[in-house]
């Protein structure tokens, strides 16, 4: 339990740090999709991405509904050939959610980055996520390519208590240090800038996500990746 406990504590203080962090604060760091899906949801799976999903039966829940803190498990695809793995931050509508995921777009040219809270549609003809369209930032859009999934892979039961009983002391604890954290982070690399205001010019704004919803209903649309 405590081993758990501390386990969590990590990811949330880990978390924290990248919500509140400075822009670019993580440049010198190259993050695989696995790792950060790991240590964000709990899910103590190993291996290419695409793996994840039979080694995921029989040890964790699976199926096609949307929770937050599931990983969503997606299939080779074109050049995707390992697969890919991402983190749900929240549920939107039954075909929209956030995710927070590793190695995805190119930002300032490379990959390797962490995008925090994009946008994921389902554009599966039986509404069950087996074909999505993923946010993608150099074209600011979800662009026209579909990507198969397998489904998602839910915390286990354990995890699940801890977060849906608000864990609130481990929590203000994590981001306590956290926030510590990204103060000296801010002071170093951008002088003058808090976490609040960090975190303000992180967030998505309201337009941002109307056109998402747009794009979803096929109103514009641009390649992606």
């Amino acid at each position: 339990m405590l081993k758990r406990t501390r386990a969590l504590v990590g990811s949330l203080a880990a978390a924290a740090v990248l919500a509140l962090a400075p822009a670019g604060a993580f440049a010198d760091t190259y993050w695989q999709c696995v790792p950060f899906a790991r240590l964000i949801s709990g899910v103590q799976i190993f291996g290419d991405a695409y793996t994840w999903w039979n080694q995921a039966l029989g040890r964790y829940e699976t199926g096609v509904t949307p929770k937050a803190g599931a990983v969503l498990c997606f299939k080779p695809n074109g050049k995707m050939r390992l697969g890919h793995v991402a983190v749900v931050s929240q549920v939107l509508t039954d075909r929209v959610i956030q995710i927070s995921h590793a190695n995805w777009s190119r930002i300032d040219g490379t990959r390797g980055q962490i995008e925090k809270d994009v946008t994921v549609i389902d554009v599966s003809a039986a509404g069950d996520w087996s074909t999505v369209k993923v946010w993608y930032d150099p074209v600011r859009d979800l662009g026209t390519t579909t990507y198969p999934t397998y489904g998602f892979i839910y915390q286990d039961a354990q995890a699940q208590r801890m977060a849906s009983s608000g864990f609130s002391l481990a929590q203000n604890a994590a981001i306590s240090v956290a926030q510590g954290a990204a103060n000296q982070m801010a002071s170093a690399v951008r002088p003058g800038s808090g976490p609040l205001s960090m975190l303000n010019q992180a967030a998505d704004s309201t337009d941002r996500i109307a056109a998402l919803i747009q794009a979803a209903t096929g109103q514009g649309s641009s390649d992606s990746n």
